[in-house]
């Protein structure tokens, strides 16, 4: 998918349907209110094991952990910018996930896309590595579930929430 591919993507309603969230809860994604940050990131790695093999030859794959933090640290200022929500999205598995968010101590849940359903279903940008089916690093921002901008391809994963923040408030 090119950046002018993702374009198509403005003004589409997200699918109807549940992600298992890190909160423990299902949250629809079609039916989130108001402003919502949904970011996606390939993968974090666990603390006690590198990187898939060629992981740094893939472009765009480094900077999870980066990007995650730079929500974690700018979720206040994002709030105060008029997101009501904000989460991770990635295909890895709630219960990886949760030890993540768990480790780098985020405000905020992270979904699975597991089963590739909202990927399929948006024909959102992936890349094969390790055996796995991931994201390639998105930011949509939704208002009242519809697609009202994207930021692809995110090239500096730590600035993607101050660039978030700037959107927001250019967009009052």
């Amino acid at each position: 998918m090119t950046e002018s591919d993702t374009k198509s993507l403005l003004g589409v309603s997200l699918p109807q349907l549940a992600l298992r969230a890190t909160s423990g809860e299902m949250v629809d994604v079609s039916a989130l209110p108001g402003i919502t940050v949904i970011y996606a990131y390939p993968r974090t790695s666990p603390p006690d094991e590198g990187p898939i093999e060629g992981w740094d030859l893939i472009p765009g794959a480094r900077g999870c952990t980066p990007q995650s933090c730079a929500f974690r640290d700018h979720f206040s200022e994002l709030k105060d910018a008029g997101a009501q929500a904000v989460f991770g999205l990635s295909t890895q598995s709630t219960v990886f996930q949760r030890e993540a968010a768990e480790r780098l101590h985020l405000p905020f849940a992270l979904l699975s896309d597991e089963d590739l359903a909202l990927t399929k279903a948006m024909e959102l940008p992936t890349f094969e590595a390790g055996g796995m089916v991931l994201l390639k690093r998105l930011t949509m921002i939704l208002k009242d579930g519809v697609v009202e901008h994207i930021m692809y391809p995110v090239s500096d994963p730590a600035k993607n929430a101050e660039d978030v923040i700037a959107y927001l408030k250019q967009a009052e």
